[in-house]
């Protein structure tokens, strides 16, 4: 009799399909990938081959080099790979672009790899698509029912009322390069800030790639150069490290902001001296967790890289079998491990 772990198991380098002979977001370089979106934690240079959506492929090869990898396999959402007779299906996760699930399946097993996931509505990539399935292999990065986190719109227009609050004051807003910065200028324009927005450095080639993928940002422009206290009034874009160091000195009187959904935790913002807590996240929050096993039931929940304790008490009372992988390697929110661009 077939067990899961005959189709995925959990190793030191990741996840691993033994009939396929592939790992899923492997921590160390292997000889073939499946990666299900483009952050650094699971999007690593060095495989021998890797199967990606198409958007993902080109966000690592932005970051890393076109030699990234010595085969590139792109699949389009929907499409269907077969490796070893081992099916491969990419379905959107929400995450950021390019992000996808790996839907596997072999020999009438189908489980589930959601990667980072969530389930509200983001402006600059496809929404997350349920996927039927013996197993869900979900992450935990917020598996806290504390973890509630507010409506984007509302948080946005938080950092608008600011702006007109203060319209001396440079409005400086920590992003995570990849994805969340994309979001908040999205959700800005949305918002009907149509002025030029400035960004730091290591911004610019990842908006650009979003911008040939279709994702209108509008009126950007670099914030170098300038003279000291500038930009008062105006919105200014950066990566959470680049708020703490001398490039944050050159703004007028700056309202420091940061987009994460750790801002929700009042000790963390202190801890960064952030004035202006957004709480927006790339993430599932603890209610689109549960609701997402609620809606899949599968016959089995594996839970990774976050608080898993949670979750699994949650799985325990609703009757849903569960198990903790404990992998490594995966951060909690996407802090970029990739280099950065001068600024």
């Amino acid at each position: 009799m077939m067990r899961f772990e005959d189709l995925l198991r959990p190793t030191p380098a990741g996840l691993y399909c033994p009939p396929g002979d592939f790992y899923v977001d492997p921590v160390e370089p292997v000889d073939r990938a499946v990666i299900t979106h483009g952050h650094a934690d699971h999007a690593r240079a060095g495989h021998g081959a890797v199967l990606a959506t198409h958007q993902t492929l080109a966000i690592m090869a932005e970051r890393y080099g076109e030699d990234f990898t010595a085969l590139r396999q792109g699949v389009a959402y929907g499409e269907t790979a077969t490796h070893n007779g081992v099916e491969i299906e990419l379905a959107p996760a929400g995450h950021v672009l390019g992000s996808a699930q790996a839907a596997i399946r072999w020999r009438g097993m189908t489980m589930v790899v959601s990667g980072d996931y969530k389930r509200r509505r983001d402006p600059t990539c496809q929404p997350f698509e349920p996927v039927k399935c013996d197993v869900f292999i979900s992450e935990a990065t917020f598996g806290l029912p504390v973890f509630t986190h507010p409506d984007d719109r509302e948080e946005i227009a938080r950092l608008l009322h600011s702006l007109r609050q203060f319209p001396e004051r440079a409005h400086l807003v920590g992003a995570y390069a990849l994805g969340k910065a994309q979001r908040v200028i999205r959700l800005l324009r949305e918002g009907g800030w149509d002025r030029p927005i400035y960004v730091h450095g290591a911004l610019e080639r990842l908006n650009r790639l979003y911008e040939r993928e279709g994702v209108d940002l509008g009126p950007i422009l670099p914030a170098t150069g300038l003279k000291p206290n500038a930009l008062g009034g105006e919105v200014v874009i950066g990566p959470p490290s680049a708020t703490q160091d001398r490039w944050a000195r050159r703004f007028a009187d700056p309202v420091l902001a940061f987009a994460s959904g750790w801002m929700l935790i009042k000790a963390r913002a202190r801890q960064r001296g952030v004035e202006l807590p957004l709480v927006l996240s790339d993430h599932a929050d603890w209610c689109e967790l549960t609701d997402t096993f609620t809606e899949l039931k599968p016959e089995e929940v594996w839970i990774t890289h976050g608080r898993e304790e949670g979750l699994l008490r949650w799985c325990e009372l609703k009757g849903q079998k569960a198990r903790a992988l404990r992998l490594v390697g995966y951060d909690e929110e996407d802090e970029e491990a990739a280099p950065a661009a001068p600024n």
